[in-house]
C-alpha cells in the first residue's frame, strides 16, 4: 500500500464532471515489421496481460480515507480484468486523419472508472488514408490518470513497454502476484492521524526554509527594482505583488471548460529545427516549440479579431530538482507562468523574447527551488492548495504549455513499428487550451488538446501552428543568407588584399631583372682586352705599334663599345617604365 503525495492527490482533488484529469497518448504502429506481417488483437492482450504483471502500475487501485481525513492510498489488486481495459474499436470509411482525431477526443472526454485501476487503452483500426502512414497500420490510445504519473514518468513507461528490435516473445502470465491486503476505516483513519502529525512539522520546518529563501529573493531582486527611480517605492512593491498574482490577459481560453473536447497533431522534423539553431545562436528546441505555439496563438486570435496588445502568459510544468523519474515515481514537477509574447509580431524578435523571459523564469524557479510546489502540496490541504492555485498560476496564465523529450530511436510494440507517439494532455478551468510537445526519433509531436467551446476549429489552428514554424524556418534560412554574404564579402575583401600585397612585392624584383643584362657586356670587353693581351705577348712578325697609336685606338675601341651599352641601358629603362604605369593602371 503506497500512501499519494500532496502533488497526486492534487489531480484528483481537480477532477469534476467538465474536467477529467487523466493524460493520454496515441501511438500508430506499423504491424509490417511483425512476424507475418500482422498484430492480431488477441496478441495486443497476451502483451498487456505480460505487462500488468509486470509493472505495479497497471494493477494500483485508489482506496480513500474516511472523511477525507488523509490523502488517498494506492493497493495492489491481485485480479485484473484485461479486456475490460483494452478495447477494440474501428474507424469508418474512409479512416482518414480527422476521422481519428475526432475518435480520440470522444475517448478523452470520458471519465476513467475510480473502482478500478486507473487506466484505459484502445485499439484504432481503419486507418487506410492517412498521409503519412503505411496501410493496415493501427493506433493504440491509452490514458491514465494524472495522480499515477507526470510527462516525465510516462515518457519512462514509453521505453519500459517498448523493444529496440522487432523480436517478440509473448510473456508468461503465470508469474506470482502479491496483492495487497484492502485496509478497513479503522487502519485508515489511525494511520492519518499519525500523518497529520506528520504534516504539521513538515510544514513548520517549510516555514522556516521558505522565510529564509523569500529574504534571500528579496535581497537579490528587489534593488533592481529599486534603482528604477521612474516607479519609486511604492511602486516596486505594487510591481512586485503583480509578479505574485498580477492578473492575466482575457481571451477566449480562459473561463470554465466544457466536458467536450478537441484534439489534433502536428509534427515538427528536428532537421527543420536544426535550420533555425545553426543559424540562430543559443536556441534550444524547446524555444522553437515555445515560439511556435505562440506563433500559432497569434495567427489563431488575429483570425477571430481577439488579438491583444498585451500578450499571453502559459502555465508550464518544470521537473523538479533532484527527482528520480521512473515508470512508478508518480508526478515530480513544479509549475512555473511564462510569457510567451504572443504580442510581438516579427518571428525573430518574439523567439528571443520568449528565450529571454523562460530564462528568467527558470532563475526564479531555481532561487525558490522547484520542489517548493511538491512541498507546499505536501503540507497543505488539498482543497486550499486548489484554491491557491487558481487565485495564482491559474489566474496569471491562459493556457498550458509542455514539452517532453523522448527516446530518439525506433521502437517496436509486439514486432510492430512505432510511427509516431502524440500527447494527449488536459484543458481545465482558466486553461482551456494545452499544447503539448513530445519528441520521438527524431521528430517533435505537438498535439493540441483543448475544449470544444473555446477552439472549435483544431484543424484551423494546427494550420496556425505550421505556418509559424514556416515563418521561423524562413527567417533562419534569410539570416543564414545575410551571414553568408558577410563571410564571402570579407573573403573577397581579404583575397583583393593579398593580391594587391603580392602584386606591390613583384614590383621591386621585375626592376632588378630588367637592369641585370646591363653588367653583361662588361665581360665581353674584358675577355676581348684578354684575347688582345695574349695576341701582343705572342711573338710575329709585325711592326710593333707605338704608344700614341694604342692609346688613340684604345680610345675609339671603347667609345664605340659604350654607345651601345648606353642605348641597352636607356630602352630597359623605358620598358621597365611602361610596365609600371600598365600595372599601376589595372591596380587602379
Amino acid at each position: 500500500m503506497q500512501h499519494l503525495s500532496g502533488s497526486d492527490n492534487l489531480f484528483l482533488e481537480m477532477e469534476d464532471s467538465r474536467q477529467h484529469m487523466h493524460i493520454a497518448s496515441l501511438a500508430i504502429y506499423d504491424p509490417s515489421t511483425a512476424a507475418g506481417g500482422q498484430v492480431r488483437f488477441k496478441t495486443i492482450l497476451d502483451f498487456f496481460s505480460g505487462k500488468i504483471n509486470e509493472l505495479a502500475l497497471f494493477r494500483r487501485r485508489l482506496v480513500k480515507a474516511p472523511f477525507k481525513l488523509d490523502r488517498p492510498y494506492w493497493v495492489d489488486d491481485g485480479e485484473i480484468d484485461v479486456e475490460y481495459h483494452v478495447r477494440h474499436i474501428a474507424l469508418p470509411h474512409p479512416g482518414d486523419w480527422r476521422q481519428l482525431m475526432i475518435q480520440v477526443a470522444r475517448i478523452h472526454a470520458r471519465p476513467l472508472d475510480f473502482s478500478r485501476p486507473l487506466w484505459e487503452a484502445y485499439v484504432i483500426g481503419g486507418l487506410d488514408n492517412i498521409e503519412g502512414i503505411a496501410k493496415g497500420s493501427f493506433a493504440l490510445y491509452i490514458k491514465f490518470h494524472h495522480s499515477t504519473m507526470d510527462g516525465q514518468a510516462g515518457a519512462k513507461l514509453l521505453e519500459v513497454m517498448h523493444s529496440i528490435s522487432p523480436g517478440y516473445e509473448p510473456t508468461s502470465s503465470n508469474s506470482v502476484i502479491y496483492a495487497d491486503r484492502e485496509p478497513n476505516d479503522l487502519e485508515l483513519i489511525l494511520r492519518g492521524l499519525g500523518n497529520r502529525g506528520k504534516q504539521a512539522a513538515d510544514a513548520t520546518k517549510l516555514s522556516f526554509e521558505l522565510t529564509s529563501k523569500i529574504i534571500g529573493l528579496g535581497v537579490k531582486h528587489l534593488p533592481k527594482m529599486l534603482a528604477d527611480s521612474s516607479i519609486g517605492v511604492s511602486g516596486t512593491l505594487k510591481k512586485f505583488k503583480q509578479t505574485l498574482s498580477g492578473p492575466k490577459t482575457r481571451n477566449r481560453f480562459n473561463g470554465k471548460v466544457s466536458p467536450h473536447r478537441v484534439v489534433d497533431a502536428i509534427g515538427l522534423d528536428f532537421k527543420s529545427c536544426k535550420i533555425i539553431r545553426e543559424n540562430i545562436e543559443g536556441i534550444t528546441i524547446n524555444d522553437i516549440f515555445m515560439a511556435t505555439a505562440s506563433g500559432g496563438i497569434r495567427k489563431y486570435l488575429s483570425h477571430h479579431n481577439e488579438l491583444n496588445d498585451e500578450g499571453i502568459k502559459a502555465l508550464m510544468p518544470l521537473a523538479a530538482t533532484g527527482a528520480q523519474h521512473n515508470k512508478d515515481s508518480g508526478n515530480n514537477i513544479s509549475m512555473a507562468v511564462v510569457a510567451i509574447h504572443s504580442n510581438i509580431e516579427d518571428p525573430l524578435e518574439r523567439l528571443l523574447a520568449i528565450k529571454a523571459s523562460s530564462g528568467g523564469t527558470k532563475e526564479l524557479q531555481e532561487d525558490l527551488g522547484r520542489d517548493l510546489v511538491a512541498k507546499l502540496n505536501n503540507v497543505v490541504p488539498p482543497s486550499l492548495t486548489k484554491r491557491l492555485n487558481a487565485m495564482t498560476l491559474q489566474n496569471k496564465a491562459s493556457l498550458t504549455l509542455s514539452n517532453v523529450r523522448g527516446p530518439n530511436i525506433p521502437l517496436y510494440l509486439a514486432g510492430a513499428k512505432l510511427q509516431m507517439f502524440i500527447p494527449v494532455s488536459i484543458p481545465m478551468d482558466g486553461l482551456g487550451l494545452n499544447i503539448t510537445g513530445f519528441s520521438y526519433n527524431n521528430v517533435l509531436w505537438v498535439c493540441t488538446t483543448a475544449c470544444r467551446e473555446m477552439v472549435p476549429d483544431p484543424d484551423f489552428f494546427s494550420t496556425c501552428l505550421k505556418e509559424s514554424l514556416n515563418e521561423l524556418i524562413e527567417t533562419a534560412k534569410k539570416i543564414g543568407e545575410e551571414n553568408q554574404k558577410k563571410v564571402v564579402s570579407i573573403a573577397k575583401t581579404e583575397t583583393k588584399k593579398t593580391k594587391v600585397e603580392s602584386k606591390s612585392k613583384s614590383k621591386k624584383p621585375a626592376i632588378k631583372a630588367k637592369k641585370t643584362p646591363l653588367k653583361k657586356p662588361k665581360p665581353k670587353a674584358n675577355a676581348e682586352k684578354k684575347s688582345r693581351a695574349k695576341k701582343e705577348e705572342k711573338p710575329d712578325n709585325t711592326t710593333p705599334m707605338t704608344a700614341d697609336a694604342f692609346a688613340e685606338t684604345s680610345s675609339s675601341s671603347q667609345a664605340k663599345s659604350s654607345e651601345p651599352d648606353e642605348k641597352s641601358f636607356n630602352a630597359d629603362v623605358a620598358t621597365d617604365k611602361k610596365v609600371d604605369t600598365e600595372e599601376s593602371f589595372k591596380l587602379a
